[in-house]
């Protein structure tokens, strides 16, 4: 078993990169000493400025030459005879890292496809109007900023612990852009007892990725009783009553008023 001595920050990044760690020590802990060491998968996803972990391993005990060959700025963590732990840092484009290798005067060679990805990292609930009355529309829009993929982003709109409504997004679209989802209903009384709020959610693991998830700031909707129809119809009547005085005093003016005074 090898020695393990790792002693690095507590960050976290949205994938990748400790989950890469995680599954490298536990297989270099548990494995016998003839199998080969974790590698991590080929393709890989990895946030925007964020880091990762990659593992390079020889398939020779005692290899010439063991190294990763990337512009990237980069580290090495921990290392054996055959193999080496790197972590590459402020990972900002789509790249391709090259673990090299020569064992017995023979190159061997593995690429690390890297995309960059943009997770939801603000997520925006709108209400509008934020006060109805009972039985009129209003409309909740949700906005997640600057995400890209859009291809696995759900976005779920919430009542309490309600789904209202949800939408996954599709596209391939690698800049980041916003995803709305726009929403119309009609205002019950039940609506003011509760908080709505937005979920969104980047799945990303069919592409080497995982999951990132971010809810929005709760909002409350104001909801009112209808104004009664008697009272309705008294403040009618008020209206027309006061523009039958403003033109009845209009007319007085200009017709009797006036002359009697020029």
């Amino acid at each position: 078993m090898f020695p393990v001595s790792l002693r690095m920050p507590l960050e976290m990044a949205p994938f990748g990169g400790w989950g890469t760690l995680a599954a490298f020590l536990s297989l270099l802990c548990c494995r016998g000493s003839g199998e080969k060491a974790f590698e991590g998968p080929e393709r890989l996803m990895v946030g925007s400025g964020e880091f990762q972990f990659i593992n390079c391993t020889a398939s020779c005990t005692d290899p010439k030459r063991l190294v990763l060959e990337t512009a990237l700025n980069k580290t090495v963590l921990e290392s054996q005879a055959q193999w080496k732990l790197f972590k590459v840092y402020n990972i900002s484009k789509d790249e391709e890292l090259l673990c090299s290798s020569t064992c017995g005067g023979k190159q061997e060679t593995k690429v690390f496809h890297i995309t960059v990805f943009y997770p939801p990292k603000q997520v925006l609930l709108t209400l509008s109007p934020t006060s109805v009355a009972v039985g009129t529309l209003f409309t909740i829009e949700c906005r997640v900023s600057a995400v890209a993929p859009l291809e696995g982003l759900t976005v779920t709109l919430l009542r309490g612990t309600d789904i209202l409504w949800n939408q996954t997004f599709v596209g391939t679209a690698l800049s980041p852009q916003d995803a709305v989802v726009t929403h119309n209903t009609t205002a019950h009384r039940e609506h003011g007892l509760y908080n709505f709020s937005c979920e969104a959610l980047m799945d990303l693991r069919s592409r080497g990725g995982g999951l990132v998830h971010r809810v929005s700031d709760p909002q409350r909707l104001e909801v009112k009783e209808p104004m009664p129809s008697n009272q309705l119809v008294t403040i009618i009547t008020i209206l027309v009553v006061l523009l039958l005085l403003l033109v009845t005093f209009v007319l007085l003016y200009r017709y009797w008023w006036r002359p009697h005074h020029n």
